[in-house]
């Protein structure tokens, strides 16, 4: 492997930074480190564990400046979005540590005479975090926290598109005064990164990315009897019935399909609406869509920048592309936005109609500032078509009819059944997926659970 790497920004295509990866020997060092880390860790009180990880929350909090800089710099959100991440990772990192208490808690089955029986949950030991680079802060702090909390070492293997992010965290254990080991960091292809899910020392890996590196992961780690956390593709669908408010469903699904330029596990990739109301919808939704201020995501009056890299922008393009050539109709003008630059990462957001599921952008995960929005005659139409995907992270369904929501979501196969709202994680709630989505619980109390192991204790008198 090279011994070192560059991040390309997007904001105009220059090298941001050079970095060298991690060795092995300095791999084996850091493994080392959280093993013996780990049992002083593991016995110090959770109340003084959550204290610790409450003082890098508030680290970060006070940088929040920084790790704005970090996130647009290196992914092009812009500038006036980006702090906000750091507000959602506080709200996830506190609720985690608000629940450990409770999550972590002793289970007594009934009574029974002659006995004492509790069931105790345990760290598993060192959990490895492969992050991915879309939302480098929020998705990293689902597991960091929680782990943490339990009393397990981490450590960080971040997207070398986000290494800074890294760094953030990093800084904010070590100025909270985390002990030796308990948290480090690492920098690692993926064949490193591969090779290091199969260590005999790694007790969980939890993996958030594409289907074909969690396949990888899994594959990696099939040897071992260790758990694994899979959070993968998405190509979440929305619902507008008749009864729905439409203005509020507009801005909504508009934000939810382009917030972060579309590269968002959970956002809006696929729209459907009653028939009564597609014309008004999508007449809104194209309004509002080309009132977006799309440009460098440097300049504070931006609320859509370029995608993470050209390729990507290169492969959306591609999508829109064919669908048009099946029939689509393509409703933003070509020029509309000027910033717009076939071969770099600036690609302006677009809303097809006239498509149908035989097209990759019905089906096959976009991850960028595109949109397909069909009409159905029924819920029973939306419904098959919603499952018609090989993922299944979130489904939003836009009614005033609660029960008509909860009756459709229970036939929908997905994690999350959203009802007048979308791309959203409610860390009360347990975020999980179907089908090639992947595997695994993060946040609620049952996020505690792959972070642990129970114990049973069985004492006769």
């Amino acid at each position: 492997m090279s011994e070192n790497y560059s991040v390309i920004t997007p904001l105009d295509g220059s090298t941001l930074l050079q970095r060298g990866y991690t060795s092995p020997v300095q791999t084996q060092a850091a493994l080392d480190a959280a093993r013996a880390a780990q049992a002083g860790w593991r016995a110090t009180p959770l109340a003084e564990r959550k204290a610790l990880i409450g003082r890098a929350v508030d680290w970060l909090i006070a940088h929040k400046s920084d790790c704005a800089d970090a996130i647009t710099r290196q992914i092009g959100r812009p500038i006036r979005q980006s702090p906000g991440e750091i507000g959602g990772l506080a709200e996830r990192a506190r609720h985690m540590l608000d629940i450990a208490e409770e999550a972590l808690a002793d289970l007594h089955p009934a009574p029974k005479p002659g006995f004492e029986r509790w069931l105790r949950r345990e760290p598993l030991g060192t959990v490895l975090v492969l992050a991915p680079w879309n939302y480098p802060f929020l998705t990293a702090i689902n597991t960091i926290a929680p782990a943490l909390a339990a009393g397990n070492c981490v450590l960080l293997k971040h997207s070398s598109q986000t290494p800074l992010i890294a760094d953030l965290f990093r800084q904010a254990c070590a100025a909270a005064g985390l002990p030796i080991g308990v948290f480090q960091t690492l920098e690692l292809d993926h064949a490193a990164a591969l090779k290091l899910t199969a260590a005999p020392e790694i007790d969980f890996v939890a993996f958030t990315g594409s289907v074909s590196g969690g396949r990888a992961v899994q594959r990696a780690a099939a040897e071992r009897f260790i758990g694994v956390g899979l959070e993968l593709g998405g190509k979440d669908p929305a619902y507008v019935r008749a009864d729905a408010d439409l203005p509020a469903a507009v801005e909504n699904l508009v934000d939810g399909a382009f917030f972060n330029s579309g590269q968002s596990c959970c956002g809006i990739e696929r729209i459907y609406v009653q028939r009564q109301r597609y014309r008004d919808f999508v007449d809104g939704f194209v309004e509002l869509t080309r009132a977006y201020r799309f440009g460098h995501p440097l300049d504070p009056d931006t609320n859509l920048g370029p995608m993470v890299r050209a390729g990507a922008a290169d492969f959306v393009r591609g999508q829109i592309q064919a669908a048009q050539t099946a029939g689509a109709r393509a409703l933003i003008p070509a020029g509309h936005f000027a910033a717009d630059a076939p071969g770099s990462a600036y690609l302006a957001p677009q809303v097809l109609v006239d498509v149908d599921h035989a097209m990759s952008v019905m089906r096959e995960e976009s991850f960028g500032p595109v949109i397909g929005i069909m009409a159905v005659d029924s819920d029973e139409e939306a419904l098959r078509l919603m499952n018609d995907s090989a993922y299944g992270l979130t489904a939003s369904i836009w009614t005033a009819d609660r029960d008509a929501a909860v009756h459709l979501g229970q036939q929908l196969e997905t994690g999350t059944v959203f009802m007048n709202r979308c791309d959203y994680l409610d860390p009360a709630l347990a975020w999980t997926g179907v089908k090639d989505t992947g595997r695994g619980v993060s946040l609620s109390t049952l996020g505690y659970q792959q972070l642990t192991r129970v114990k049973s204790f069985h004492l006769k008198g």
